[in-house]
């Protein structure tokens, strides 16, 4: 076992504190990453605050790690050290149920093993994410980060990237497709960038007109306010593919709406309480109302590489990992654009 250097989470009405963990010894499929940066992202705060059903403190959060490979086991033939890697959401599953034989990890039927607030493998060890030095990971669930994309701005990718591009990949947004995004956060500003790069024509949608210019500048071709009545009847009828990335509780009839015959609305973000739709805005268009989670592997990998040929990231603020608490405020506040990456090197 291996002392690691850790910021962690010990109750759901405390600050996150240094903290001090242990990591398994890598087996001979492991992979031993020193992590050099990890993004934040509400989950962590979500998790920290018990915010989704009570997490197993102490917990470390973070689940959008980027790092270099330190040393690897004795069978691993996928990474040599040196090698820029990556770990997202999950680092292990069941690998036998057809989600897993389908390259769809994250929708494994037993549930993925989550980088952190999980169990490892073996069903005793906690999982403990990025806010931290080091991690060990099984080679295959393990990202290679193409060598031209700078390390500091690879880690919201694994998270808010693969979040985004799923959804819009697996939809088909592409040329001949117009497509809405709605909120520019985290996720709003990728699946801005993505539906852009897949040829899309897509249109920003956010609750007032103060992101504009950061929407034009991500690849919208047109940019508006849903705080203002004319949004609503311009754009009636009009999308194919609308991706919703706000959490917060909000009416999604409206939007609903917006769609052609057969468009379909996809939900990514968890609003704490459910919503309620009115079924003639789905019936009266053969409209579709779906949800989706983060990629799986296979897919994360090729939205890496799509990143890195469309020259596509995310717009970062980095952080020490000393201002965390601060950095969850603001996050709540709505105060980050568009995400911030802790240094770990800050853990000293």
């Amino acid at each position: 076992m291996t002392n690691t250097k850790a910021y962690a989470a010990t109750a759901a009405d405390r600050p996150l504190v240094p903290f001090s963990i242990t990591r398994r010894e890598p087996g001979p499929h492991d992979v031993f990453i020193a992590i050099q940066y990890c993004g934040v992202c509400h989950s962590d705060i979500h998790t920290a605050r018990s915010e989704w059903g009570p997490s197993n403190y102490p917990v470390v959060p973070g689940h959008e790690i980027a790092g270099i490979v330190r040393s690897v086991g004795a069978k691993v033939t996928r990474f040599k050290a040196g090698d820029k890697v990556g770990v997202g959401c999950y680092v292990d599953s069941c690998r036998t149920c057809p989600p897993c034989l389908n390259h769809l990890e994250i929708y494994c039927e037993k549930g993925p093993n989550y980088t952190y607030n999980s169990l490892e493998k073996d069903g005793k060890i906690p999982t403990q994410g990025g806010y931290s030095t080091q991690i060990v990971v099984d080679e295959n669930y393990v990202l290679r980060i193409p060598e031209n994309m700078p390390l500091d701005r690879a880690g919201p990718l694994l998270c808010a990237g693969i979040t985004t591009y799923s959804p819009l990949r697996h939809w088909k947004a592409g040329p001949g497709k117009r497509v809405a995004v709605i909120g520019l956060g985290g996720l709003g500003h990728m699946a801005l960038q993505f539906a852009h790069g897949m040829g899309a024509e897509v249109i920003g949608i956010s609750q007032s007109l103060r992101k504009k210019e950061d929407g034009l500048r991500f690849g919208a071709k047109e940019f508006y306010a849903s705080s203002d009545p004319a949004t609503f009847e311009k754009l009636a009828n009009s999308f194919d593919l609308i991706v919703n990335t706000v959490s917060a509780d909000m009416d999604w009839n409206p939007y609903l709406g917006l769609l052609k015959l057969d468009g379909v609305m996809v939900q990514l973000g968890a609003p704490p309480r459910p919503p309620s739709i009115q079924a003639f805005q789905l019936i009266g268009k053969r409209r579709s109302l779906a949800g989706s989670l983060v990629g799986g592997l296979a897919e994360t990998q090729e939205m890496l590489d799509f990143c890195a040929k469309h020259n596509i990231l995310p717009e970062i603020e980095k952080i020490p990992i000393q201002d965390i608490n601060e950095a969850y405020e603001r996050m709540i506040r709505g105060d980050v654009r568009y995400r911030f990456m802790i240094d770990i090197q800050s853990l000293g």
